[in-house]
């Protein structure tokens, strides 16, 4: 059986969401409990993984400072992670300096992370941020943003950053260890299951709402197991533990209740799925036999070999790959705009800047963006 241990070691790149109730209580940020999960996060991110944190809280640091009577109108809430986001912020980088560790703040909506050109810049920022060592920290833009902070508490979020970043796990911290049969907390008959394969409806309905006796938040295994949905088929595994102990990554490694949702794919096998999927071409590139011979190789696709451009696009549109023959040889997902892209023919990466008067992406369509026809 796949266990979270077993997933944990295969991963190369993870994504930890936690919820306010972890982050914040009455008395403000939960430092000590910061400091733990730190303490994790190293560990892992010194056995070559990458990581992610996703969290919430902004609203919670932020609240008493607008009106902490209840209930609490949307715009105050937008209002309070105005004021919150900077002490969630704070409070991290203090967990995270005795470590050495620089982190970085985005703040990202779901509209976001399915705009094709907003999310190839998210996404472009976060590889960014980890090839430089940095850690970076997601956040819902709750001042814009409603959805997240009505329902959700960024667990849907956390899966779309899992997805965008091709995660090989996503670790939802909760206030329970993993999906039961029913509500633990109101059924002492309730059974704990450890693995999934995939989501039922009837595991859905096992599922409860968010717990009224946090306080903060507003997530629960419902939208849990929403996110896992996701992350699923993107080839992302979920694990779903209790967060509120300290080290509680290193609990789960120890054997830590959870419930693992197994991915049946890979990250890269999933994109492809995707692409084939959803990739309606609106404009066409024309390429020269050497940059067919490295696309077939798997390469990126570079202006230099790149001949003519068809049709008018813009950045992260979905177009097709012509080979010298005519035929087309794959689709892809482009990172300039037709325009751009015609003024770039035939070039070589590094003397784009000079014609565009900007330093772009080095590749037209990056490998991880393409599908073979």
């Amino acid at each position: 059986m796949v266990t979270a241990l077993s997933v944990l070691n295969a991963a190369e790149r993870i994504v930890i969401k936690t919820g306010s109730s972890l982050i914040a209580d009455s008395d403000g940020a939960r430092h000590a409990w910061l400091e733990c999960l730190a303490e994790d996060l190293v560990v892992f991110r010194k056995r070559g993984i990458d990581v992610i944190l996703v969290t919430s809280g902004a609203v919670a640091l932020g609240r008493s400072d607008i009106n902490p009577s209840t209930p609490i109108r949307i715009e105050q809430k937008q209002a309070a992670a105005a004021v919150g986001q900077p002490r969630l912020m704070d409070a991290l980088a203090t967990a995270f300096a005795p470590h050495g560790v620089t982190i970085g703040q985005a703040l990202l909506t779901l509209d976001d992370t399915e705009d094709r050109r907003r999310w190839l810049n998210a996404r472009a920022t976060m590889d960014t941020l980890l090839e430089a060592g940095i850690l970076p920290i997601i956040n819902e833009n709750d001042t814009l943003a409603t959805d997240e902070i009505r329902y959700g508490d960024n667990d849907r979020l956390a899966a779309r950053v899992a997805q965008m970043t091709s995660a090989d796990a996503l670790i939802l911290l909760s206030d329970v260890d993993g999906l039961y049969t029913a509500d633990p907390r109101n059924d002492p008959n309730a059974k704990h299951i450890p693995h999934l394969d995939g989501l039922t409806p009837e595991h859905e309905a096992m599922a409860t709402g968010a717990n009224s006796d946090a306080g903060v938040g507003s997530g629960g295994m419902v939208t849990k197991l929403a996110a896992a949905r996701i992350a699923h088929t993107a080839g992302c595994s979920t694990i779903i533990t209790i967060g509120d102990r300290a080290r509680p990554l290193l609990a789960l490694e120890q054997g830590g209740r959870a419930t693992v949702l197994s991915a049946r794919t890979t990250p890269r096998k999933a994109r492809e799925a995707w692409l084939h999927g959803h990739l309606k071409p609106e404009g066409s590139l024309h390429i020269d036999a050497g940059a067919a011979k490295a696309l077939n190789s798997g390469a990126s696709l570079l202006p230099v070999g790149v001949l003519t451009v068809d049709g008018m696009f813009k950045r992260g549109a979905a177009v097709s790959i012509h080979g010298p023959d005519g035929e087309i040889i794959a689709h892809g997902i482009t990172a300039y705009n037709s325009e751009d892209i015609t003024r770039v023919v035939g070039l070589k990466s590094e003397d784009v800047e000079d014609v565009l008067g900007y330093r772009g992406r080095p590749a037209i369509i990056h490998r991880d963006d393409m599908i073979k026809v």
